[in-house]
């Protein structure tokens, strides 16, 4: 076998560009496998020196059914990378192993892809190949007995992988198809107003406090009296509770009413909304 016909082979077995795989087959006097093994060690020094690199571009991959559902989120630098063939591959399949494996990451990083190479393995290897910083970001899945799942994806990149996905758990045994209508609404609804928490309750203490920080400072110099900003800063607390927590937001598609009334209005005995997730590319 001549040294191009070696360097071709290489280039298919690797994916690595001409220049690399000709060097390493001079490097390795010919020996295929050695010059898999050089290459390995050099994608993996590329790949070490871009992970300095800031990557917010890139999609969410949303993969499941009613009964589990999952998303995880991938960054490149790029969105020039984020629609490349060979990208999107990778992430369709990540994204069904991600599923499988319920979002836990570390297992992900050791699960085996289609090739018999780990998912690590594969992305060292594509970011060799793209040049770009590429990596796994967040991931989350739904699957609790007794609910049902929906989603909403929204700038789709290619079929499943979009630049915003919604996954959201409802309990319910209501088969209809006006239930499964408003669990897409609902997901839509969560994209458009980015709900921080199901309730008031849930809101998270410590940006409640940022909140109330930012009231407290905006009042300071405005010559209320202290009993007239207590009130307008209780007001204005209320007001964000309000308008963050996704139960008692004005339902986007019909702003007179409230999330928490739309769902009484469905009157599905033992609907109840468990969980939701909203994830952005750049977020």
């Amino acid at each position: 076998m001549s040294d191009i016909e070696k360097v071709k082979q290489l280039r298919e077995a690797t994916g690595a560009g001409f220049k690399d795989c000709n060097l390493a087959v001079k490097e390795s006097g010919g020996d295929l496998d050695k010059a898999i093994e050089i290459l390995r060690i050099k994608g993996i020094s590329k790949a070490s020196k871009k992970m300095s690199r800031d990557a917010k571009e890139g999609v969410i991959a949303t993969s499941g059914n009613e009964d589990r559902i999952s998303v995880i989120e991938v960054n490149c630098e790029t969105d020039f990378v984020a629609k490349n063939d060979d990208f999107v591959l990778f992430v369709k399949e990540l994204c069904e192993l991600n599923n499988k494996n319920e979002s836990n990451l570390d297992e992900l990083d050791k699960t085996n892809m289609k090739n018999g190479k780990t998912v690590k393995e594969n992305l060292v290897s594509l970011i060799a190949k793209m040049g770009e910083k590429i990596t796994i970001g967040k991931a989350k899945t739904f699957n609790e007995p007794g609910t049902k799942n929906f989603s909403y994806l929204h700038t789709v990149v290619k079929d499943n992988l979009s630049k915003l996905s919604v996954i959201v758990s409802i309990e319910t045994s209501d088969n209809s198809e006006m239930m499964r209508i408003f669990g897409k609404q609902l997901s839509m609804h969560i994209a458009a107003s980015n709900p921080i928490a199901l309730n008031s309750d849930l809101i998270n203490k410590d940006i409640l406090q940022k909140e109330q920080d930012l009231v407290t400072e905006e009042l300071k110099n405005s010559g209320k009296t202290d009993d007239i900003a207590k009130k307008i800063s209780l007001g204005k607390m209320n007001k964000f509770k309000e308008d963050n927590a996704l139960l008692t937001q004005a339902w986007v598609m019909e702003p007179k009413k409230k999330v928490q009334d739309i769902i009484k209005d469905l009157n599905i005995s033992s609907l109840k909304i468990k969980d939701f997730y909203r994830l952005k590319i750049g977020e």
